[in-house]
């Protein structure tokens, strides 16, 4: 979809947008199910990237405190009481610039992916950029799905990150997809960026082939500490928009509630969901900002007429893959 395109449809009256929305969501997701994933930290702060908006880049002087890589029994059993609760896909991020096949951390990576495949939750990491090779050892010990975000349109980004390049994070998404792992991608807004730049994100989303599996929507939540800080919240007008052309152009992705859903109003969450979003992070933490409770959750989901989606929902849940041989 081009850019014209996308500015057409989110240019139009909300109420239009809105109703474009709810019909392409009701054709390609008819069953009301709501995706809940929990996200974990297993290894935080001391990052040696420079993204503007993370507290965890050692560059900036955040109340982050580090930690070193969190061992597979740990992880496991976090995982296991994130699975009774009712997440059906339990996300973990490292706070680092990319793997490194061979090296100690890269293996007990790969040993929590494992320990936590068996628990019958489905698997999803973001672990920073990657080669075509570690890729295919992620998939080979049971991963299911890897985040690796745009964060913003390709001419916006060198205003938020230096230390790598947008090509970089491609190259890690088409890394990403032909080792056969399906894609978590979404971006961030609320950094300073133009509609022009967040309607440039979805395009490069949707020249993916395959189209990613889910798109996470974050909204910034200012850190104090990084260069972002004193960053003004996004009018949620502007990311209910953003949600429904989201919805529109990528019609079986699912889309994400992600980062600063914990400043929405009940009233701006349920908005959200009738827009498009059909997948939230559950549990009271992210990697390093808090989310709405578990128990909020639940209760807006019921009022809404919601549900959960159960583990063998729609599309990606259903059949995890088993541990395949390494190449």
């Amino acid at each position: 979809m081009t850019l014209a395109e996308l500015q057409k449809i989110y240019d139009q009256p909300l109420f239009d947008l809105l109703q474009q929305a709810r019909a392409v969501y009701r054709a390609h997701w008819p069953d009301d199910a709501v995706q809940l994933c929990t996200l974990l930290s297993i290894k935080t702060g001391n990052c040696s990237e420079d993204c503007s908006y993370c507290a965890q880049s050692a560059r900036y002087a955040t109340e982050v405190k580090p930690t070193a890589l969190m061992g597979p029994a740990e992880v496991a059993a976090l995982a296991r009481r994130a699975k009774e609760n009712g997440a059906t896909r339990f996300c973990m991020g490292a706070a680092w610039s990319g793997v490194r096949e061979g090296t100690a951390q890269f293996e007990q990576v790969l040993a929590i992916i494992r320990a936590v495949h068996d628990l019958g939750i489905e698997v999803c990491v973001t672990l920073g950029h990657l080669t075509a090779g570690a890729a295919r050892q992620l998939r080979a010990a049971g991963l299911k799905v890897y985040n690796h975000n745009l964060d913003t349109g390709p001419e916006f980004y060198g205003k938020i990150v230096t230390t790598h390049r947008f090509e970089d994070r491609l190259n890690t998404i088409r890394a990403v997809q032909q080792a056969g792992l399906s894609l978590c991608c979404g971006g961030i807004i609320g950094m300073g960026e133009s509609v022009t730049d967040r309607l440039r994100m979805l395009e490069v989303l949707t020249g993916f082939d395959p189209p990613p599996e889910s798109v996470p929507l974050n909204c910034l939540v200012p850190i104090p500490g990084t260069p972002l800080e004193n960053q003004r919240p996004v009018d949620v007008f502007d990311l209910v928009r953003l949600i429904a052309t989201a919805r529109i152009a990528l019609p079986q992705s699912r889309v994400r509630l992600a980062a600063g859903r914990a400043r929405l109003s009940r009233e701006a969450q349920a908005l959200c969901l009738f827009a498009g979003a059909n997948s939230i992070f559950f549990g009271d933490q992210l990697l390093t900002t808090p989310n709405t409770g578990e128990d909020a959750d639940r209760q807006l989901l019921t009022a809404l007429g919601l549900r959960p989606q159960t583990a063998r929902a729609h599309d990606s849940s259903a059949g995890l893959p088993t541990r395949l041989p390494l190449p």
